[in-house]
């Protein structure tokens, strides 16, 4: 049995899948996601090392790249089968050449001894660890090694997880307004940061159940902004005030961010600013429901 602990990954593939081999555990990371309802990360990882429990002698998956699972498997290697993968540390699968684009990413990795060249159709340097999680398994259960590349290749998002859209004017939307913690609001800057020759706008709402690290991590998200150099950024929601404070303090100029009452509020700025160009990124967590301006953009496209 393949079972997965963390965000919704490539890994998803071979999950529920019955294999007559020792159990497969994953966990792919421990972030800041539930942290208002669990206390700290610390916890966090407790909670998902529970996936452990009733397994006997499992195979666990790790990012390796992930600080507290890294240091986890220092602990515990001699105790339990751990395999790893990642990109900024040595692992067990590792990504290697690596070319980000807008439209996708390829890398190179040692599959069974020989090297290969992935390709993996979804941007963002995050979607490679996806991807390195996916081969793990897939060398775990011996499937044969095009198979594991051709899946990768194959491999489709779930609606408003990374859905790009082209529009009129070449202008671009990216709606990833599914879910939100402050690990993918990070990777999703980072990948609009990507389209180097656009104007790229940020359309960012609340970061839901993160409690007394609420505050602090919209904060940090400001930081996120001035990082990756977006031009405009528009917000909305109660803690999301404090995205576009942090984001003016930290020096982005005052007349390119935008703190609006609602999502109506932003979907309306945005048909005045909006140029022919422009890359617009809509991030936050989903009962702030910024998919529905991503949407409406997608069936007005006229108009912009």
């Amino acid at each position: 049995m393949v079972l997965e602990m963390g965000m919704n990954h490539l890994g998803e593939i071979s999950l529920l899948t019955k294999i007559a081999k020792p159990d497969i555990c994953i966990i792919t990371n421990i972030g800041t996601s539930h942290i208002g309802n669990l206390g700290s990360r610390k916890n966090i990882l407790k909670a998902k090392l529970e996936i452990l429990e009733g397994n006997k002698n499992p195979t666990v998956i790790i990012n390796q790249d992930n600080d507290l699972l890294q240091q986890w498997k220092e602990e515990n290697q001699n105790k339990i089968n751990i395999i790893t993968y990642g990109i900024q540390m040595p692992s067990d699968t590792n990504a290697k050449a690596i070319a980000l684009k807008q439209e996708g990413s390829e890398f190179t990795c040692n599959i069974k001894n020989q090297e290969v060249r992935v390709k993996v159709p979804v941007g963002g340097e995050h979607f490679i660890l996806n991807a390195l999680c996916a081969i793990s398994v897939g060398k775990v259960l011996n499937i044969e090694t095009n198979k594991i590349v051709e899946a990768i290749e194959g491999f489709e998002l779930t609606k408003k997880r990374m859905d790009i859209a082209q529009l009129k004017n070449n202008i671009k939307i990216i709606n990833d307004a599914y879910n939100a913690s402050f690990e993918s609001m990070q990777a999703s800057l980072k990948y609009l940061a990507e389209f180097k020759q656009n104007r790229k706008i940020a359309v960012l709402g609340d970061m839901l159940e993160l409690g007394e690290y609420a505050k602090k991590l919209h904060q940090q998200v400001g930081e996120e902004i001035l990082k990756n150099k977006i031009v405009i950024l528009l917000c909305s929601g109660k803690e999301a005030k404090q995205i576009a404070k942090h984001a003016k303090e930290k020096g982005m100029l005052e007349e390119n961010i935008y703190y609006l009452e609602d999502k109506e509020k932003i979907e309306e700025e945005l048909r005045k600013i909006i140029k022919p160009g422009d890359v617009i990124l809509f991030k936050a967590s989903n009962g702030m429901r910024f998919f529905d301006i991503a949407e409406n953009m997608k069936k007005e496209k006229e108009v912009y």
